[in-house]
């Protein structure tokens, strides 16, 4: 079957999926990712393979602008500290400690583990992924502010784990670049990022005010997305950080409030449907990619792996929202959410696949990687929703949600 008719079988099993996952009142993400597993051992369908190349240049731009555009930008600098720090610090600490439990505990049940391929995988695991999390939380109904610390930690936190993924490869791949640089080369990147973000962001708010044709005003919000991920990959900075930073100005509320109404809604219904599209898409080739014989060969070490990243993945976030300063508190059961909400995704997956056949161990950091996340994907995929309920925040209203001393 060519690419073309893989392409449209997938979204007709993503529409079927849909209306299925509605009436069994599943989560969407899990129940794509169940279909995916069921529909890999067809021969009916060839999907392509969810490689580097093809998140960055098609799915990655779209859904984290999109992303960006709808999130409550206000908030977003209000919460900024607590974001800043879950996304870099407690990105370095959930490494570090991942690496070094993963070892010993797979060496309890008599798997051997480097050092060095365990932390080329805590630095592939250690961030959650933005595609997984966003998609979550569109469901879930949690207060304001919640969803917003949620959303924007893993839309900003994959910048930290990237720079520790190229620092663990190099080192064990024995071309470790200078101590001195990786500062420089980290606030580069992000700050990078964030220059060619702002100039698409800035410049397409402006054009948007401007302009009345809603074809031409979808066509530059896509440009603004694809364009500024592509500009700022070039120079090498950070694509994620940029296509964030263009969609945080472009979706500001000052500039949704320059655009009329109908224009308004067309540009919201055109972004929900790329995100539909695409996440189902993504989702659905996690399935595919996973491979179920390999993960069930592998269990051992899949589930030490899940266990360790899921702990210290607790353990950070205690620890982070724990030295806020008391101004930036959260709300009680609010970081058992966060922590829980951080499924690992596609991102993972991809940057595991790209490591190069002379990695050491490079098959076992790919089994584990691809086994944690669906494991993520499933189990916290399908609980978090009942640990809102249960801690009394699902489907709270805005200005509760919004308030830091709530609860």
């Amino acid at each position: 079957m060519t690419l073309s008719g893989s392409i449209i079988l997938l979204l007709l099993v993503a529409a079927a999926v849909a209306l299925a996952a509605r009436r069994l009142r599943l989560p969407y993400t899990v129940a794509l990712v169940v279909a995916g597993l069921l529909l890999s051992a067809s021969p009916l369908l060839h999907p392509p393979t969810l490689t580097k190349e093809l998140l960055f240049a098609v799915f990655l731009p779209g859904l984290l602008f999109e992303a960006a555009f709808h999130l409550d930008a206000e908030e977003f600098w209000r919460n900024r500290l607590t974001i800043f720090s879950l996304a870099l610090p407690a990105v370095v600490l959930a490494t570090l400690l991942t690496a070094s439990a993963l070892v010993f505990a797979l060496r309890l049940f008599g798997i051997a583990l480097a050092w060095g391929p365990a932390f080329v995988f805590a630095t592939l695991i250690a961030a959650t992924d933005p595609i997984a999390v966003v998609a979550l939380v569109r469901t879930l109904g949690a207060p304001t502010r919640l969803g917003v610390l949620i959303e924007g930690e893993s839309l900003l936190n994959d910048g930290t784990a990237a720079v520790s993924f190229t620092v663990a490869v190099g080192y064990v791949l024995g071309s470790q670049p200078s101590t001195a640089s990786l500062p420089i080369d980290f606030m580069y990147a992000i700050g990078a990022g964030v220059i060619v973000g702002a100039v698409a962001g800035l410049a397409t708010r402006r054009l948007l005010s401007w302009l009345d044709d809603v074809m031409v005003m979808i066509t530059m919000t896509t440009t603004a997305a694809y364009g500024s991920f592509l500009v700022a990959d070039t120079v090498g900075a950070s694509g994620v950080i940029a296509a964030v930073t263009a969609g945080l100005l472009s979706g500001t509320d000052a500039s949704q409030r320059a655009i009329s109404p109908p224009a308004r809604a067309a540009l919201q219904s055109f972004w929900q449907y790329v995100a539909f599209a695409l996440n189902s898409l993504v989702f659905l080739l996690i399935g595919f990619q996973a491979g179920v014989s390999e993960l069930l060969s592998a269990w051992r070490s899949i589930a030490i792996a899940y266990v360790v990243v899921t702990v210290t993945r607790i353990l950070v976030t205690s620890i982070i929202v724990t030295v806020m300063p008391k101004r930036e508190r959260l709300p009680r059961g609010w970081t058992a959410v966060l922590a829980w909400s951080g499924l690992r995704g596609s991102l993972s997956m991809v940057l595991a696949l790209s490591l190069p056949a002379s990695m050491l161990q490079r098959d076992a950091i790919v089994t584990m990687t691809i086994g944690v996340v669906v494991l993520s994907i499933l189990i916290q995929g399908m609980t978090v929703s009942p640990l809102l309920r249960w801690l009394g925040l699902e489907a709270r209203g805005t200005e509760e949600g919004s308030r830091g001393d709530a609860g």
